[in-house]
């Protein structure tokens, strides 16, 4: 059996879209972050915010960067998604309230697929994630 580092393994990806309208908030906006709290109707999407705008608590898990911006995601929320790889999407729709794609016409949707085996090892290995 191959072993994965878990440098390898990211816990959020993002489409190319998802990339492309990144790049475009990041040109409007500066520099960003994202987090999905899990909360209703808004909270359960990414939502995607200048840096800072959004304090970040203890609870908040940072699963890495997309695009070079930070995500993170409420320790309650990742309870639930954290045994599969995020995949942050983009789709045509009114995104979040708070969420700066939303006057763009598009939002930010969250994905997933399940880790394959040594991918979930090499997380448990490294401490991101309880067995």
């Amino acid at each position: 059996m191959t072993e994965t580092p878990v440098e390898t393994v990211a816990q959020v990806v993002a489409t190319d879209a998802a990339l492309a309208l990144i790049a475009e908030l990041q040109g409007r906006h500066g520099d960003l972050m994202f987090h999905q709290s899990g909360g209703c109707c808004d909270g359960s999407a990414p939502m995607c915010f200048p840096l800072g705008d959004f304090i970040v608590g203890d609870n908040d898990v940072r699963l890495g960067e997309i695009g070079g911006v930070p995500f993170y995601m409420s320790e309650s929320q990742f309870e639930y998604w954290c045994h599969t790889q995020l995949i942050i999407d983009v789709v045509p729709g009114r995104g979040g309230m708070f969420s700066l794609e939303g006057p763009t016409g598009r939002r930010f949707l969250t994905r997933s697929r399940f880790y394959e085996d040594a991918e979930w090892d090499a997380l448990v290995a490294s401490g991101k994630v309880k067995n």
